[in-house]
Order: structure tokens, then sequence, then C-alpha cells
């Protein structure tokens, strides 16, 4: 069936589409997901667990990178190169083209099943490139639903191939056909490191996960940081590689920041996702349960506190975990679940060392009233991104979002990935 997929997707490519005219379906997406927005969130509540207000934002996201993909399509261009600025080049002209690379395969995760697929799927008909799509085995309607706009925009057949199977089948199938040119992956670090590997002629792009830090200083605006940090590490269950994991607070600021942040935490409504009340709903599956709860279970042999959380009624509460040793799980691995934990530091060159000590690095981030010390947690953490007097779980999507060390290797966002999913060729007219 893959390469069934992959046949379609070289005779597509076989008659390349005109970008004005790859812009125009990419609009038409946007619009229909527009329209549809109530039936795409549905779905990802549905077979995410994701809560409907969450699910909402997620499909008006998705609008919004068609939208932008849609952007890319039509400024797509090379560079002219000026060759008389060399003895060598003088008397000709030269420039580049940006070509598809050719046929993608993607992969993309449960988190969210409508959004990173759109990130995957739309610059890479902005580029020009047919795709072959593995969507995450829990969350495969959202999915099928954007091949059935693209369709409805009027994409022709080939184009773009959704396989719903094995994920150890379809993948070893997009390693080996040499005709997939590219890999894009978001997921675990232990299958996307493995592809990178074995696909070793391709380019392979990584989006992975993060045990996401913050530091909040004691001239932070504290009320605000403890109310973004209490959205933010518990949305969707924290089941986002950038949920914010890991907060250290300046010493003289810790009691008051614990006195706001846990009475917020407590406050976020568990329940069903299709409630619209509800902040904080299930994690994907048993399995995840068990294992989250087991790593807060060995956090608490091991001398945590838990200020509060824990299991109730089948799901998981908000966690709050104090007094954590960075050996334990919760504090140097990927929780993916609904915990965090809050430590203490002395000086901000202390907060850095605590949140760089990490193999992942995706996004972080700082609050504080100081400018120099914004500055200062810039250039000193070692991510991807930095945001300030924001929640680390601050994703817009035209921005170039991606990690460094364990978190990947690419940069997502239309624009970046439309130029990740083309060549350059250069031209020399004498």
């Amino acid at each position: 069936l893959t390469t069934r997929a992959i046949d379609a997707a070289e005779r597509a490519m076989a008659e390349p589409v005109p970008a004005h005219r790859r812009a125009e379906i990419l609009d038409r997406v946007a619009q229909l997901l527009t329209d549809r927005r109530a039936e795409a969130a549905d779905t990802i509540c549905a077979e995410a667990g994701k809560p409907l207000k969450a699910a909402r934002l997620e499909a008006e996201r998705a609008a919004s990178t068609y939208t932008m993909a849609a952007v890319e399509a039509r400024k797509l261009s090379g560079e002219v190169v000026p060759m008389d600025a060399s003895v060598a080049g003088a008397g000709k002209v030269a420039f580049t083209l940006r070509t598809p690379i050719g046929i993608v395969g993607a992969i993309s995760p449960f988190n969210f099943p409508l959004n990173l697929v759109a990130h995957k799927i739309a610059p890479a008909l902005a580029a020009g490139c047919a795709v072959v799509l593995k969507p995450a085995g829990q969350t495969p309607l959202s999915a099928l639903l954007l091949a059935e706009l693209e369709t409805e925009a009027g994409l022709l057949p080939g184009w773009l191939n959704v396989l719903v199977g094995p994920a150890s089948a379809i993948g070893d199938t997009l390693v080996g056909d040499q005709r997939i040119k590219m890999l894009t992956f978001t997921g675990s670090g232990e299958v996307g490191w493995s592809l990178r590997e074995r696909a070793a002629r391709k380019k392979v792009s990584l989006e992975l996960g993060n045990s996401t830090p913050v530091l909040v200083e004691a001239d932070a605006d504290i009320e605000e940081a403890a109310s973004k940090l209490a959205a933010h590490a518990f949305s969707f269950a924290g089941q986002s590689c950038i949920s914010v994991q890991r907060i250290y607070v300046r010493r003289a600021a810790y009691e008051e920041f614990i006195s706001r942040f846990v009475p917020k935490v407590e406050a976020l409504a568990v329940g069903d996702p299709a409630d619209e009340a509800t902040d904080v709903g299930p994690v994907i599956d048993a399995d995840a349960r068990e294992r989250i709860g087991a790593w807060i279970e060995e956090a608490r042999a091991g001398g945590a506190t838990v200020l509060t959380g824990g299991e109730a009624g089948g799901l998981l509460r908000p966690t709050v975990l104090a007094d954590v040793a960075p050996e334990m799980k919760v504090a140097c691995e990927e929780v993916f679940g609904p915990v965090c934990t809050v430590s203490l530091y002395d000086t901000l060159e202390e907060g850095l060392e605590l949140a760089n000590s990490t193999r992942f690095g995706l996004q972080a981030g700082i609050f504080t009233g100081s400018v120099a010390s914004a500055l200062a947690a810039a250039r000193g953490l070692e991510f991807g991104g930095v945001t300030v007097n924001e929640a680390p779980t601050f994703r817009a999507d035209q921005m170039p979002y991606g990690g460094v060390k364990d978190s990947g290797n690419t940069k997502e966002g239309p624009a970046w990935t439309v130029r990740e999913m083309t060549e350059e060729r250069l031209v020399v007219l004498a």
C-alpha cells in the first residue's frame, strides 16, 4: 500500500502544478477549514481527547497555517548572484531557482492531529512536492479530514496520500524507497534520530521533544507568571513538546509564587474534554497514564513533595512537585503529561545552568522586569527559542520553531519549511 502511494505521488509530480494554482488551493483549504472549524474541532476532541476550547483553537491555527503557506507559494524565488564581484564572473549573469526536493514522506504525532499535519502538507504543496503522510495511529481522522478538504479545494489525485496502518511497515518503506527525497518527522527523539540514521542519503527534518524550563526572577510580575504558567503547564494535559515542565523561581520570590501558582492549578477544571468548561482532559491512553503515574510515584518515593494533584476518578489531575532531584525522570526526561516541578535558585547564572541541565533544547522562557536579565537569558539559554514574559509553550505558526541538541535539527513554520522542501539550482548565463 505504501509503495502504491509513492507511485501515485510520482505520477502527480510528473505534471507540476504552477505556483499560482498551488496557492489558490491552499487558500481554499484555509477557507474550508474556517467554514468547517466546528467539525474539525469536534474531530480533534473526539479522537485526541483534547478539550473542546483547545481543539477550536487548533482548527483556527490550522487555517492560518494554510494561509501562510499560500503566501510562501506565491513568493517562492531564488536569488541573483553578483557575478562581477570577482574577475572570473565578469560579463556573466547568475541566479538561483528553488525547485521541489521531490516526494516528501511525513510522519505526524497525536497531540496536534490537525495543525501539525498542516505544518507538513501545506508547505509541501507550496513548494511543489507531493506527500505520503503517516498520521499517528491514535488520531488519523483529522488528517483524513484535511485530505478531504484538499481534494474539495481542487488538489489532484496523488499529491496527498494518507496512509493509516502499522507505523513500522510504513516507515520502513518511506526510509527504503529512494523516490522519497525527504522525511519530515515530529515525535519522540528515539524514533526520530533512528529514522535519520537509517535514511542517511535523504534529507531528514526532525522536530522532537523537550523538558521545558522557565525562570521566574524576583523582579517579575509574579501574578502574571503564575497565571500563564498554570495554564500552559497543563494545557491538553501537558501533552505538548513545549508544555512547561520545569519552573525555577528566584529564592526571594519562591513563597509568593507558590502561594499564587498552586491555587490557580487547583482551579483548572478536569473532566470530559467535550464539556465546554473543561481545561484538562485525559492523557492519550492507559499506557501513558500508567507511565506518568509511575514517574510521579518514583519522585515522591525519592523525596519530592506533591504540592497538588495525583490521580482521581481515572484521570491524572494537574500535578505540581517540589523538592525534586535533577536525576528524577520528572526533571530530566520529557513527561508529556500534566506534571510540572517547581524549584528555587539564588542567582540568574545558577538558574540558567539549571535550565540548561538537559539533553533537550526546544524552547525555554524567563519572566523578569529587567531587560538585562532578559538579554542574558536569550544569550545563555541553550534552546531553539526563548520567550520573555510569556510561557515557553507559546507558538505562533509563522515563527521559526525548532530545537537544538536532542530536540531536533530543523525549523518549522511555512517560510522555513518551504525552504527545507526545495533545492537551490544555480543558473549561469555567459
